[in-house]
């Protein structure tokens, strides 16, 4: 029967962003708005469609209904993780239908148990068809192609896969890439026809016929409203535009930004795109022909399936006859029949990690048909891993191919025992690994190890190490946790889960930090017990040291991250390829000091120094504070070892805090914060201009506020300001018109009332009401202080002993005998979290950045972007995740073999945004000469296609 998809998220335009976090650095608002309106079909509940219909479920389309006839079958287990034992005889869209739902409370998802119509398929927007012959795959595309429905076949068979396309005669993409489009800031442009356009940083990325949008430019204020203008590149930091003689003259400022345009794709259907073998997308150039080959032999297969009712066994031969009949068509320059004769010996398995590959770009492909964003799959694309397969398939061992060794045996591996025969099943189970990390990566890992069957069997076992407890920002990605399990430690709940999926997993999760201090657990008894690790981890450093522990103990290491719809995959073997290596030192992030204390000129500068005014006056402050409390002298020791002009800074701070300027209730933090507010963007601001007045020339004439130094302009305060640069900031505060001087006051005197202990109020009014009472000091400039232009002069100031001497001494004597109330004037340093929209702590970060930027007319940015440059996010999205962990137990299966060959092994880069997916050969050790012998050396970075290793997860 059939139920109709139910209207949950089509019927709001919200966005839940605290569950699509991550998702949405990925899709942007607007993609996943459209998503919210669609319903998809997704055909065949074996182990392919569960992970397609997993991944599209958990990315937050309006509706899934998962149709299947099929009951389950010992072959299903070795793939669908929804299906148990007990489930064996049911019908699988309906067993399966409840835990997709439990994914998303945001997407109805509903099952079918009915045939496939053309009624059916008229309810749906997207339709997917998994484990369907031809002849379906045939009719209903030509269906969907002229009924405008967006159509999308994938398959699996043992080792092989296959993905195909029909998005319709036309289909708009609205951002082909989703790449951040270039920008730059302008120093100048001129009153000629053509206008020349001079920056003040190179114009990267930009190229000549591209277009480009102005704002914020003051003076010629036409461009600002002129819409797309088309450029020419003359220089590394200038480009001509239109005809501006007529415009008003530049004055100052301005950003230039690259306008993307939209594409039209045609499609054609199945029946025409068989024949067009233009239509191929490579996966691994070294298999070209393979994919050729493939694209003959599926259609054999289909046809030898029609023929006989059953996939090959014995019948190698018979399928090469079928293809070498169609090529007679195709004419294959480079027909491979050893590919075929896999493909038929390999056909009946099921496997998880082909499954995972296939299911991520396959769910990425739906993604793109219901939002626009990206650019869909034209038209086919085929995958093998018969490298898999034993290195010498010839040879009297337990890894001979034979049908013998890969009867069905009525067990949950059977999917995966009929290509690698049962020896290799036992040897799977024998495995100690261990993974770190439990998060978006670690947690499709384990899902793969259950499947498979890793450390499942007697004298096997997985350990699992993750510090991090569960938040609701998981849920959109790590599929093995639930909105109840928030709160929880990631490694305890992802093994329970793992334990239920395959009962016979012997996994123990740790919450141990994989660090020098963990070498008492994870030490060389550890490290020897193992056959291998596995890295989900989600930064460089992790990474580097995790391999130099594999590289001393001679361990394998497969490792994969992510970034967006990127994401990559790399496998170290002992003594066979180049290991992750020493971390490259990258100094291209690093801002200087003194850009960020006077010379901002981008909205990361002005975020990072908002994240450092938090972390100085919400954290450090009041550590200090407490470490003076608890140790008295020797705080004080410690802190004049630290050198004398930073000693002064941080007893100044403590004096405060425990002596008179300590705030005694509500209102004096409320004061505190507009002091605060005066100080930052009005008094600091004017004393930098009477250091620099705004018609400042240098030594050399020119104009000292130019290029990457803008002028700033000091803020007057306004509680009622409403700024035309203000963004959106939690709507926790209040939901009205956002006022970046208030916003910052609100924020401010709440966060500093925490630290003290003392309870503040979002009451708006009321804040305005002891505003009114604040008194703020006159400020005039003083001619003495100097502004440091360079790190360089910051630091030999910093060391020239030119600082109050007396002040210090004088500080060190009134901090010498600690108060006697030491425990009532304990304080409560903030933590920075970011996805915590109820603690204040990005309403001011957002505040802070944003009234700065206004301070040098910087563009500002919205709660939304602000989020993703101070907390330091990894966007990220289950389809990437999922086929990034498909790929690395691919080379697990490799590794547990045992195999050799350098060329047995695939890295691997993707991109699911344009389907670039690139397998290519590791690269080896390099070597040395030792006493006339060669010898290999490790420890060099790893280095893809150009690209540096993908780290995020």
């Amino acid at each position: 029967m059939f139920n109709v998809p139910g209207v949950l998220m089509s019927e709001s335009n919200d966005i839940d962003e605290g569950f699509y976090s991550r998702q949405l650095y990925v899709l942007g608002h607007e993609a996943m708005r459209r998503m919210g309106t669609a319903a998809v079909l997704i055909a065949g509940m074996r182990g392919l469609g569960v992970e397609i219909a997993k991944n599209v479920i958990l990315s937050g389309v309006k509706s899934v209904t998962v149709q299947d006839e099929g009951l389950a079958q010992w072959m299903d287990l070795s793939s669908q993780f929804f299906l148990q034992v007990s489930h064996l005889g049911q019908n699988r869209a309906l067993i399966s239908q409840p835990q997709l739902s439990a994914l998303n409370p945001h997407v109805c998802v509903s099952a079918h148990t009915g045939k496939l119509n053309e009624k059916l398929l008229l309810q749906f927007q997207v339709v997917v068809l998994t484990d369907s012959s031809l002849e379906d795959q045939q009719r209903f595309g030509a269906f969907c192609h002229s009924n405008g429905i967006k159509f999308i076949v994938a398959d699996t068979k043992g080792l092989c896969g296959q993905l195909f396309c029909d998005f319709g005669k036309e289909f708009e993409v609205l951002d082909p890439d989703g790449e951040t489009p270039p920008s730059v800031m302008i120093d100048n442009i001129t009153k000629t026809d053509p206008g020349v356009v001079k920056c003040s940083e190179p114009v990267n990325g930009f190229v000549d016929g591209c277009s480009v949008s102005f704002s914020e430019v003051c003076g010629m204020k036409e461009l600002n409203e002129y819409g797309p203008v088309e450029i020419k590149v003359l220089g590394p930091d200038s480009f001509s535009i239109c005809d501006t003689s007529g415009f008003s003259a530049y004055e100052k400022c301005g950003v230039a930004t690259e306008v993307k345009n939209s594409k039209t794709l045609t499609f054609k259907p199945l029946n025409e795109a068989l024949t067009d073998l233009e239509l191929l997308v490579y996966t691994d150039h070294g298999k070209i022909s393979n994919h050729q080959t493939l694209h003959l032999a599926f259609q054999a297969l289909h046809g030898f399936v029609k023929q006989e009712g059953r996939l090959p066994e014995s019948d190698a031969e018979l399928l090469v006859a079928l293809v070498k009949e169609l090529n007679k068509v195709y004419k294959l320059e480079q027909l491979d029949e050893e590919v075929v004769r896999s493909l038929s010996l390999t056909a009946r398995g099921d496997l998880a990690p082909i499954n995972a590959f296939i299911g991520g770009l396959a769910a990425q492909e739906v993604l793109k048909a219901c939002s626009g964003k990206f650019s869909p799959l034209q038209q086919c694309l085929y995958f093998d891993a018969l490298e898999c397969l034993p290195e010498d398939n010839q040879e009297d061992g337990d890894h001979a191919l034979s049908l013998k060794k890969c009867l069905i045996r009525g067990s949950r591996y059977d999917g995966q025992a009929v290509v690698f025969g049962s020896a290799f099943q036992e040897k799977l189970g024998k495995q100690r690994y261990f993974l770190v990390g439990a998060g978006a990566i670690g947690c499709e890992l384990l899902k793969n190890f259950a499947l498979i069957g890793l450390g499942a069997g007697q004298g096997g076992h997985i350990t699992v190490t993750d510090m991090d407890s569960i938040e609701r920002s998981n849920l959109n990605r790590q599929f093995l946790f639930r909105s109840q399990d928030i709160g929880r430690q990631k490694s305890e709940v992802a093994a329970q889960a793992v334990r239920a999926m395959n009962p016979s997993m012997n996994i123990t999760a740790h919450q141990n930090c994989l660090d020098p201090d963990s070498e008492k657990v994870y030490g060389y008894h550890f490290f020897m017990g193992l056959d291998g690790v596995a890295a989900a981890l989600d930064n460089v450093e992790a990474r580097v040291y995790l391999d130099s522990r594999c590289v001393h103990h001679q361990r394998p290491l497969l490792d994969g991250g992510t970034l967006g719809t990127k994401g990559s995959t790399l496998v170290v073997v002992p003594h066979l390829t180049q290991s992750y290596g020493p971390a490259k030192t990258n100094s291209r992030d690093a801002i200087p000091l003194c850009t960020l204390k006077n010379f901002p000129h981008r909205i990361e500068h002005t975020l990072q120094w908002a994240k450092d005014q938090f972390e100085g006056l919400f954290k450090q402050a009041a550590e200090n504070v407490n470490q003076y409390l608890g140790e008295g002298a020797g705080f004080l020791e410690r802190t004049l070892g630290r050198g004398e002009a930073e000693a002064l800074e941080v007893l100044e701070c403590v004096w405060g805090a425990v002596g008179m300027q300590r705030p005694r209730g509500w209102d004096d933090c409320v004061g505190w914060a507009r002091r605060q507010w005066e100080t930052v963007y009005n008094n600091d601001i004017a004393q930098l201009l009477h250091c620099f007045p705004p018609k400042q020339l240098t030594s050399s004439g020119l104009p000292f506020w130019s290029g990457t130094k803008r002028c700033p302009n000091p803020l007057n305060f306004d509680p009622d300001n409403v700024s035309s640069l203000s963004a959106n900031l939690s709507s926790s505060l209040t939901d009205r018109v956002p006022t970046t001087h208030m916003d910052y006051v609100v924020a401010a005197s709440n966060l500093y009332g925490q630290i003290y202990g003392i309870v503040g109020t979002r009451d708006i009014s009321a804040i305005k009401s002891v505003l009114e009472k604040v008194h703020i000091p006159a400020f005039t400039p003083k001619s003495a202080v100097k502004i440091h232009l360079t790190d360089e002069e910051m630091e030999e100031d910093k060391n020239s002993g030119d600082f109050d001497t007396e002040r210090l001494e004088e500080l060190h004597k009134k901090l010498s005998s600690p108060p006697m109330n030491s425990s009532d004037l304990q304080m409560h340093p903030m933590v920075f979290e970011k996805d915590d929209d109820n603690n204040f702590h990005m309403d001011y970060i957002v505040a802070a950045s944003n009234l700065r930027a206004e301070n040098y007319d910087i563009p500002t940015a919205d709660r939304h972007k602000s989020k993703l440059i101070a907390g330091r996010i990894i966007p990220a999205i289950a389809t990437t995740t999922t086929a990034v962990a498909g790929l690395m137990c691919l080379e697990l299966y490799k590794l547990v073999q045992g195999h050799k060959r350098i060329s047995s092994y695939r890295s691997a880069f993707i991109n699911l945004a344009v389907q670039y997916c690139v397998l290519s050969e590791p690269l080896g050790p390099r070597r040395f000469t030792v006493s006339d012998r060669s010898a290999p050396q490790v420890g060099q970075t790893a280095v893809m296609n150009g690209s540096e290793h993908i780290t995020g997860t």
